[in-house]
């Protein structure tokens, strides 16, 4: 017997099985990664002093897959060759950008473009002054506070006899 509530049930697990899955660190979706195979190449650039070491790629290991690593602090398996930078190249690296840099950027233009739109729109939209500027008589009173000579600033004078 298909009541109407067995319908609705298998409708919402077909449902439930054609909708796309959230995906999160804790589930893995991959099988353990394996040790990249070493990049060799003879370019006449290259270090002589590496010998028949593996020229590794430099690929951070930021990048790597969270899960499924011998040491998954590291990411990395036991024996895997290290990279002649490994310094850079580790978890304890410089972090790799999640944005590129002309993104950013342009983000940044944006972003001061407005403040700058704001400050200079505050500054034209700012109201009057809503009272009249003191006046005074007599030029301001020029004569009263002792003249323009009297009310000079100080020159200052060097202290040290030149030579």
């Amino acid at each position: 017997m298909n009541t109407s509530l067995t319908v609705a049930r298998r409708a919402a697990l077909r449902a439930r099985a054609a909708a796309p899955r959230i995906r999160c660190y804790s589930t893995p979706t991959a099988p353990a990664p394996t040790t990249p195979a070493p990049v060799t190449s003879t370019e006449p650039d290259d270090d002589p002093q590496l010998g028949d070491y593996p020229r590794l790629p430099f690929v951070s290991k930021q990048t790597r897959p969270p899960l499924g690593w011998d040491d998954p602090q590291f990411r990395r398996n036991f024996g895997e060759p290290l990279h002649e930078q490994e310094e850079i190249l580790s978890m304890w690296g410089p972090d790799v950008p999640v944005v590129p840099p002309y993104t950013a950027l342009r983000w940044f233009s944006v972003a001061v473009l407005g403040f700058v739109s704001f400050g200079v729109f505050c500054n034209y939209a700012h109201p009057e002054m809503p009272a009249v500027r003191r006046e005074y008589p007599y030029d301001g009173l020029v004569k009263e506070l002792g003249g323009l000579e009297e009310n000079k600033a100080r020159v200052e004078r060097d202290t040290e006899v030149e030579e």
